[in-house]
C-alpha cells in the first residue's frame, strides 16, 4: 500500500476549487443574518486578545430558560473569524437555543494548545454571563476545539464551574488526531512536534463520564476527514462516551456546514436536541 500524502488529504481548498464562491455566499449570507438578528450582540470582550470576542444571537423567547449553544469556527487555527459564520446560529436560533459565536487568537501567534485554553476562557465567560450549561458545535479547528472542551473536568479549571459545563459537543468535518498534521506544510504555523501534537489531540484524552458526542462529516470529503470523524466516534465509544457517527450525503468539507442555516435541517434538529438536553440538567 502506497504512503499516504497528508498533504493532498488535508488540503481541503485544493480539494473544492469552488471554495471562494462557497466563502463569498458564507460572508454574503452572514451579513443578512447579522443585520435581521433582533437583540444581537456583537463583539463582546471574553479576553485580552483582539479576536476573543464572542457574538451573541438570542433565541425570539431568550429567557432564563433558553438553551444556549456554542458555535467554533474552523480554519486550521489560523485563518477566518466568528462574523463568517453568524448564518450557523440561525436554524438553533429558530429552534429555540441562544448561539454564541467565539473567535480565538490564531497561530503562529499562539499554539494550539494556547488555542484550546481560550476556549475554555470563551466557555466560562458564557457560564459566569448566563449561568447555563451548553452544548459546543464546531466545524474542522472548531471541530477539535468542540471536542477539548467536552472532554474537561471543569471544576479542575475553575471552581465556580460546574464539572459538567459542557455535557455535549457536535463536532463537523473535526480532526482529533493531529500527529498527521506534522507531515504537511501548514505546520510551518502550527509549529506541532510529534509530541505536543499527541497532547492536544483529543482523540487521546480522558473523557469524563456522561458525556455525548456527535462526529459528523461530509460523504464527499477526503479519506483522512472520514477517518478522522471514525476513530473518534470509536474511540471515545469504546470509553463509555455516548458517541454518533455520520456522513452528510453530497456534501465536502465547507457544504457541511450548510444545513446550519436551515431551522428545518436534520443538523439543526440534533444540535437544539442537545442544547435542550444540556439545559434540562439540574443545577
Amino acid at each position: 500500500m502506497p504512503p499516504i500524502n497528508y498533504e493532498v488529504e488535508y488540503d481541503n481548498r485544493a480539494r473544492v476549487p469552488e471554495h471562494p464562491e462557497i466563502f463569498a455566499r458564507w460572508q454574503r449570507e452572514a451579513a443578512a443574518f447579522r443585520a435581521a438578528a433582533r437583540d444581537a450582540q456583537l463583539g463582546l470582550r471574553y479576553g485580552p486578545g483582539p479576536r476573543q470576542t464572542v457574538d451573541l444571537f438570542s433565541a425570539q423567547d431568550d429567557n432564563a430558560q433558553t438553551p444556549l449553544a456554542l458555535f467554533i469556527h474552523g480554519g486550521w487555527w489560523r485563518s477566518l473569524e466568528p462574523a463568517m459564520f453568524s448564518q450557523l446560529a440561525a436554524g438553533p436560533n429558530a429552534r429555540g437555543v441562544t448561539v454564541a459565536l467565539a473567535g480565538y487568537e490564531l497561530c503562529p501567534q499562539v499554539s494550539i494548545a494556547q488555542i484550546v485554553e481560550q476556549m475554555r476562557g470563551a466557555c466560562l465567560w458564557l457560564w459566569r454571563k448566563e449561568r447555563k450549561r451548553m452544548v459546543v458545535y464546531g466545524h474542522s479547528a472548531g471541530g477539535h476545539l468542540a471536542a477539548c472542551l467536552l472532554a474537561q473536568d471543569w471544576q479542575a479549571v475553575a471552581s465556580d464551574a460546574p464539572a459538567d459545563l459542557v455535557p455535549a459537543a457536535y463536532a463537523i468535518s473535526g480532526v482529533f488526531d493531529l500527529s498527521p498534521l506534522t507531515q504537511v506544510s501548514m505546520n510551518q504555523d502550527l509549529r506541532l512536534d510529534e509530541a505536543e501534537a499527541r497532547r492536544v489531540s483529543p482523540l487521546h484524552w480522558k473523557v469524563p463520564a456522561g458525556r455525548s458526542f456527535d462526529a459528523v462529516v461530509g460523504a464527499l470529503e477526503s479519506s483522512e476527514f472520514l477517518r478522522q470523524s471514525k476513530i473518534i466516534a470509536d474511540g471515545w465509544g469504546a470509553r463509555g462516551v455516548a458517541t454518533r457517527y455520520a456522513e452528510i450525503a453530497g456534501a465536502n468539507h465547507f457544504t457541511a456546514i450548510d444545513p446550519l442555516s436551515d431551522a428545518g435541517s436534520a443538523m439543526s434538529q440534533r444540535v437544539a436536541e442537545l442544547a435542550k438536553r444540556v439545559h434540562a440538567i439540574a443545577l
